[in-house]
């Protein structure tokens, strides 16, 4: 094997290296990506297709911005343009780099080649075989260097029409910029010249009115002051007879007030009569449905109320109508359903002497009863435990448990198996609370099933007979039927 003299690198150096052509064309911005296969070839290896090439990043940058253009403001959009003009500095120094190193591998390629040739001169055999496949390999590798080279070019035309539509577009924007701001001065500070002028014209306005209305003023004054003048100099005898007319009404007026005096003593006299009398008697008990009421005397001269005739009413809080409360003729009343919402009043009669008590206010309902007669409705039949203390007017002596049965269509009353009473809903039943009874009126009711057939129920509880009542006139009314008491809450007057 022939070997290779020292003399092979200092003859490397001397050779004169031809300058690379102008005309060449650079077709890639990189050094070509292969790899080195059997027998010493070239293999090209294969593109990422995830690395985007210099001219897509270009394009997708440029369609985003001219994308965002319709959408940023004057200020946002100079701003982005700008920003894009740097960036489109940046790539063409990046592309100018680029062009400077690919002219370094020209001229390297361009050293090795020559370098192969001098040694395939040298050499035979198989090294010569090897020389000349290494120069082909250096020929492929100027060829692809030239393509991308050409790529490179194309390129950087691209970014440089790109950098100059920037720098237009940040200019334009700019001067879109200064226009608007110049325009908003403009119209500030004629908004703040007009302003002045109101307040200016305002304020002179204001002085103007000042300066007339006392002028006028002043005028009037002197105007009336000379017209009582002239009057009284001219008309002497009507100022004399106003003067004594003048006298005369002092007179009557002072004779009024004396008989004003004396009629309101007759009447704060008559009135501490009357509270002395309305004293005698008060309302004992709480004011809500489930409780009672109790007249109860507050003084040693109270006559007894067993010789008093006494009457319940029940007054509408809206139309102030006065209800009678048929049966309600004794010194306890329950409240009952109705009652809610309305002020109770009662009158006390005794020896043609009328006393008048009334709640404080409304009867106040029960709390918790809506709703438990709301869950009771969805039943279809509902019970209660009773006890029969009157039937037709008279007691019952027998305390046994009996059952009432509160439906839809009828109302029943059973003790064990046996039905005492049963009766669907209709315009001669009548329901309500007992109207007297003492402290268990509040658990008590009446219930005439039919005519000729009645009976006060007791309950075991206030919050289950106002329950059944308001129950059994609930079914009663989608029936069309309206469930009351005796007096069929009709009225009796206007207070």
């Amino acid at each position: 094997m022939t070997r290779v003299s020292r003399e092979f690198g200092n003859t490397m150096q001397k050779e004169a290296v031809s300058a690379v052509s102008a005309d060449v064309i650079f077709a890639s911005s990189r050094f070509p990506n292969y790899k080195i296969g059997a027998n010493n070839q070239i293999v090209d290896a294969k593109e990422d297709p995830k690395v985007l090439t210099m001219k897509e990043v270009v394009a997708r940058e440029t369609a985003l911005l001219l994308e965002q253009q319709k959408r940023l403001s004057v200020r946002d959009l100079a701003s982005k343009f700008e920003k894009g003009l740097a960036a489109a500095a940046k790539l063409s120094e990046e592309a100018r780099l680029r062009e400077a190193a690919s002219l370094e591998k020209h001229v390297l390629l361009k050293k090795l080649r020559d370098a192969l040739e001098y040694l395939k001169g040298r050499v035979a055999g198989r090294n010569k075989d090897d020389v000349e496949e290494a120069i082909a390999m250096v020929e492929a590798l100027a060829v692809q260097l030239t393509q991308r080279e050409g790529e490179l070019l194309q390129e950087k035309t691209e970014v440089k029409k790109l950098a100059n539509f920037l720098k237009q577009a940040s200019e334009d924007a700019k001067k879109l910029v200064d226009e608007e701001r110049a325009h908003a001065r403009a119209e500030i500070e004629s908004a703040r010249a007009a302003v002045q002028r109101v307040e200016e014209a305002v304020q002179e306005q204001e002085k103007i009115s000042r300066a007339s209305g006392k002028q006028d003023l002043e005028e009037l004054m002197k105007e009336v002051q000379e017209a009582r003048r002239i009057k009284m100099l001219h008309q002497p005898s009507k100022v004399m007879d106003m003067e004594h007319e003048l006298h005369a009404l002092r007179i009557q007026l002072a004779e009024k007030s004396k008989h004003s005096l004396l009629l309101q003593k007759e009447l704060a006299r008559s009135k501490r009569m009357e509270k002395t009398i309305s004293h005698i008697y008060e309302l004992g008990g709480t004011e809500t449905l489930g409780s009672y009421l109790r007249i109860k005397p507050c003084s040693d001269i109270a006559p007894e109320l067993s010789e008093c005739s006494i009457q319940w009413y029940r007054i509408s809080s809206e139309t102030s109508k006065k209800e009678l409360i048929l049966g309600a003729s004794k010194s306890v009343y329950a409240p009952e359903p109705f009652d809610v919402g309305r002020i109770l009043q009662v009158e006390i009669i005794y020896d043609g002497q009328l006393i008048v008590l009334t709640t404080a206010g409304a009867i106040d309902p029960a709390a918790g009863l809506g709703n438990y007669v709301e869950a009771l409705v969805r039943k279809h039949d509902i019970e209660f435990n009773v006890v029969v203390s009157q039937m037709n007017g008279a007691d019952h002596p027998s305390e046994s448990i009996h059952v009432l049965h509160v439906g839809k269509m009828r109302m029943k009353l059973c003790k064990g198996k046996t039905t005492i009473v049963k009766e669907y809903y209709s315009s001669s039943m009548q329901l309500c609370g007992v109207r007297g009874g003492g402290n268990a009126a509040a658990q008590a009711l009446f219930w005439q099933a039919k005519k000729g057939f009645s009976v006060v129920l007791a309950f075991e509880s206030e919050r289950e007979r106002n329950a059944a009542i308001m129950l059994a006139r609930r079914f009663a009314f989608d029936c069309n039927i309206m469930l009351a008491g005796p007096d069929g809450g009709s009225s009796i007057g206007t207070k």
